[in-house]
């Protein structure tokens, strides 16, 4: 009897988690919908939904009309069900974002990140204050937050605590779970950012469909994510994606790593305007910060042949960075995020699809296509918040 009670309880779990599922990535849809995309028969749905509605996590969006016959009520994910925030912590500033449950936006702040400013502690106090910003902004209790999600630049380790090693930032086997944790009990899911971006990406951008695709997230470093017949591969400690840290000139140019010729010593921004500034014969680039500088040298590429050799190179470098994960992988795309993966691809697309071609093996490059993502410079963040989502749906609604 115990062992009928389980198998009828996670019977209906997963009944719970298929229907979730199908609501948040899809509707609003009807239970007739529902019904066909699940396989599960329409008493089921009609019981289960009956369920999710009483517990306020689905609403009803209103009527279908039809040609004939009874009209059909669309049901939705509830927006107000609950709250989530998500966190970008990048190398140049830490950005926290609010979204409700339908994922819509309801506040954001910033805090940028002067030189140096990459000290752990510094960083957890501004994901705490941003916390506390973004739901005053909004007037969301703490109680309506099912969690906070962080996306942060480097290898994630998972475990009883979550320790981040960056060693462009300096980081080392940084506890940053237990940093945030010391100002708050909020639930919290932290991953590397590249890999937030890809979830984002594949749920609402420029990844819907897509089985097989690499998510290249380029700023002031480089890091992808790769989802493989739609799960994101981790590796042996979650350290799969470190796209920017391949070798792409033997003995080439320093890296912030540590290491010579990594494809992020000539496509991150940082390399991209160190390599500007010599080709410029040591003049400084104009500009206050590394976005400044970029947006700089691509619009100085209209009337300076310095500048448009530099970019041409950067194409070229970033088509064969691309023409690698394609030989890898076997992507069905490659899609460029990130501030400078976005400015880039705006101005460089059809120069780096071709150098890409000219790398790649013909066969995969023929079945893969080269975008730039979607969601815009609020991907990781918007990536990060759905942690916490993703957690809830999978355990049919209720919150563990």
């Amino acid at each position: 009897m115990e062992l009928e009670r389980a198998t009828n309880r996670s019977v209906r779990r997963r009944n719970r988690s298929a229907l979730l599922w199908k609501l948040f990535l899809d509707g609003p849809l009807t239970r007739q919908d529902l019904a066909r995309s699940t396989g599960l028969s329409q008493p089921a749905v009609s019981n289960v939904v009956s369920d999710l509605i009483d517990e306020g996590l689905v609403t009803e969006a209103g009527v279908l009309e039809s040609d004939g016959g009874r009209p059909s009520m669309r049901l939705r994910i509830a927006p107000r069900f609950a709250c989530v925030a998500g966190v970008d912590v990048g190398e140049t500033r830490v950005r926290v974002e609010l979204f409700d449950f339908a994922m819509t936006l309801l506040a954001s702040v910033e805090y940028p990140l002067q030189p140096g400013g990459t000290d752990p502690a510094v960083v957890a106090g501004h994901v705490l204050a941003g916390i506390d910003e973004v739901t005053s902004r909004a007037t969301v209790a703490r109680a309506e937050l099912l969690g906070v999600g962080i996306g942060v630049s480097g290898v994630v380790a998972q475990g009883p605590e979550v320790v981040v090693h960056a060693q462009t930032l300096g980081w080392d086997g940084v506890p940053l779970e237990r940093l945030i944790r010391a100002g708050t009990d909020l639930p919290l899911h932290i991953d590397n950012g590249a890999k937030t971006l890809g979830q984002a990406e594949m749920w609402f951008g420029a990844g819907r469909g897509a089985r097989h695709a690499v998510f290249a997230l380029v700023g002031s470093g480089v890091g992808a994510a790769i989802v493989t017949n739609g799960v994101t591969y981790r590796g042996a400690s979650s350290s799969a994606g470190e796209w920017g840290h391949t070798t792409l000139v033997y003995g080439g140019r320093s890296c912030r790593c540590g290491a010579t010729g990594c494809l992020e010593a000539y496509v991150g921004a940082e390399g991209i305007i160190d390599r500007y500034r010599q080709a410029r014969r040591g003049r400084p680039v104009p500009g206050v910060d590394e976005e400044s500088q970029l947006t700089e040298l691509i619009a100085a590429a209209e009337s300076s042949a310095v500048a448009q050799r530099v970019l041409d190179e950067t194409a070229g470098y970033l088509g064969a960075g691309v023409a690698n994960l394609i030989n890898l992988f076997n992507p069905e795309r490659v899609v460029l995020g990130g501030w400078a993966g976005m400015a880039l691809g705006t101005r460089l697309l059809p120069a780096i699809r071709e150098a890409a071609a000219r790398q790649a093996l013909r066969q995969p490059y023929a079945q893969a296509s080269i975008e730039v993502c979607r969601l815009g410079v609020d991907a990781v963040a918007l990536g990060a918040a759905t942690l916490p989502v993703a957690g809830l749906l999978a355990a049919g609604g209720t919150r563990e």
